[in-house]
């Protein structure tokens, strides 16, 4: 339906002083502090996980070299999405219009709308990862939840597992903190290899900012009379600090950006693109915005998270 005279009665009339609504600052492109972002040349993107070879045993003097199969693990999936929207002005409209171009004041509400879309779909994947509705290439969701809602870790090929969550959801503070650090160092690969991995980053939502300053960035220990100092900014634990999500709808959930390769990923098949076209019959002019992307995980070991105690 085009935006006709009769939804802009006031734009029409003189004496108006103020047109509002459409100029509110909007957050930034937050997903960028949590995917890794690469082009796509197809309608969907395939990743697969290779899964190694075990610890070297020893040879024994004059017996044969012991061999080792390398094999697929699992292949995560990226189905892009079209994500597009736009808005249509009569012709009486646009010329009845006493204050300013319409095409340009409803472009910006287009703008923000699009945008709005993209961070509600990048933090869906951090909002659904406990969620056993939502599963990735190895059968579970992000943070190891399986389609029965039962926590289960991550299967390996040598029957192991890694956990990349906290047995039950734990509130952000300096224990909880210091474990995750504990347990993202003792992830192994699928054939039980340690992987040296680390967190980088803490991702949090708005009403936990004011909790993580005080963990990362003060000298000594919160919380406590004890002059001890804050080891997890003395040792440097999370380097890159914390970013702030204001897509994320658990207030008590908090993650962990880890230094595994092909983690989170966002995958841009067309960019962001707008046109606009007239309509010779009626006269109305139709402006529209489109792109097509998808976001999603490979390895499952590139986030921690917990959900919180609530």
């Amino acid at each position: 339906m085009a935006i006709s005279r009769a939804q802009l009665l006031k734009e029409l009339l003189p004496g108006l002083n103020a047109l509002f609504g459409l100029e509110y600052a909007r957050y930034g492109e937050e997903h960028k502090e949590i995917y890794e972002t690469e082009k796509s040349e197809r309608s969907f993107e395939e990743e697969t996980k290779l899964s190694g070879f075990g610890a070297a045993p020893v040879k024994n003097e004059g017996q044969a070299i012991a061999y080792d199969n390398a094999q697929e693990a699992f292949t995560a999936r990226y189905s892009h999405e079209t994500i597009a929207l736009g808005f249509s002005i009569t012709e009486e409209a646009v010329e009845d219009n006493l204050y300013d171009s319409l095409s340009a004041r409803y472009t910006k509400g287009l703008a923000r709308a699009m945008a709005y879309t993209k961070q509600v779909k990048g933090a869906g994947v951090l909002n659904n990862g406990f969620s056993g509705s939502y599963l990735g290439g190895d059968g579970v969701s992000l943070f190891g939840v399986n389609s029965s809602s039962a926590r289960v870790g991550h299967p390996l090929v040598n029957g192991g597992v890694n956990f990349n969550s906290p047995t039950t959801g734990v509130d952000l503070n300096e224990t909880s903190l210091e474990n995750a650090v504990i347990q993202i160092a003792a992830w192994v690969d699928e054939r039980g290899l340690l992987i040296a991995s680390k967190p980088r980053k803490l991702v949090i939502p708005p009403a936990l900012q004011f909790v993580a300053t005080r963990l990362l960035e003060t000298n000594l220990r919160v919380g406590t009379a004890d002059n001890d100092i804050n080891a997890l900014k003395n040792n440097g634990s999370i380097p890159e600090g914390y970013a702030i999500n204001h897509f994320l709808t658990d207030t008590n959930a908090w993650f962990l950006c880890t230094d595994v390769p092909n983690g989170l990923k966002h995958f841009e098949r067309v960019a962001l693109s707008n046109s606009m076209d007239g309509d010779f019959d009626t006269g109305n002019v139709r402006y529209k915005s489109r792109e097509r992307y998808s976001f999603g995980w490979s390895d499952p070991l590139g986030m921690f998270g917990s959900s919180g105690s609530s």
